[in-house]
């Protein structure tokens, strides 16, 4: 005879499903789109991600950088309260965009509306990490055997897929954006980034103006 259920039982069995939610919530993300690519293309985009430079603020001084890193953390402590995570995000954001030709405010703003800043996210899809990215992009351009939930791999490929479809749209910001996001001629998800980036990421936008001592981090100078 089966032992009836006690309620610490219960309430674990409870709890892990909960710690699961939490660790995998899922994304209300798009679904990039496969699309066979050129050989000249697929190995531009492998050479891209297979890059292990480490990061770094890629600014012109280390006090800018510094001023930057200052303020944009200030506006994502409400998303991510760690300090050092924060940074370590924010310096990698920053890195992979210019490295990608980006604008680190607008891959902020894509973070934002694909993954709410949840490094574990996963959409309906099955797109990965804070820029969603899904899982078929590592064997296209990869070795598939990249872990889309490392901060730095994540951003790697979106940056690198981001500036792709900004190629083949020539540029056209809200089409790329559509695109990345797999709603192409659908206008809600670019909309939606391009509020963000505007609304809360925008550099100038109510920045303080003072005086940053210098970070652990280097600019590269």
């Amino acid at each position: 005879m089966k032992r009836p259920h006690t309620r610490t039982g219960n309430a674990a069995r409870i709890a892990l499903l909960l710690v699961c939610a939490l660790a995998m919530r899922t994304c209300l993300a798009g679904e990039q789109q496969y699309e066979p690519l050129s050989a000249s293309v697929q190995a531009v985009m492998h050479r891209s991600v297979a890059d292990i430079a480490s990061p770094r603020l890629a600014f012109q001084s280390q006090a800018e950088g510094a001023v930057w890193l200052a303020e944009m953390s200030k506006r994502m402590a409400k998303h991510i309260p760690d300090d050092i995570t924060r940074q370590d995000l924010l310096v990698t954001v920053q890195y992979e965009a210019t490295r990608a030709g980006l604008d680190a405010q607008m891959v902020l703003g894509v973070i934002q509306v694909e993954s709410k800043f949840r490094k574990y996210a996963v959409s309906k899809a099955g797109a990965r990490g804070y820029m969603q990215v899904m899982p078929f992009w590592t064997r296209l351009i990869g070795d598939g055997n990249q872990n889309l939930f490392n901060l730095r791999t994540n951003l790697r490929y979106g940056c690198t897929i981001l500036r792709h479809y900004l190629n083949i749209e020539r540029g056209d910001t809200f089409r790329a954006l559509a695109r990345y996001n797999g709603t192409l001629g659908q206008s809600r998800y670019p909309d939606n980034v391009l509020r963000a980036w505007a609304g809360d990421w925008d550099y100038e936008k109510g920045r303080s103006r003072i005086i940053i001592a210098p970070t652990r981090y280097n600019s590269g100078n």
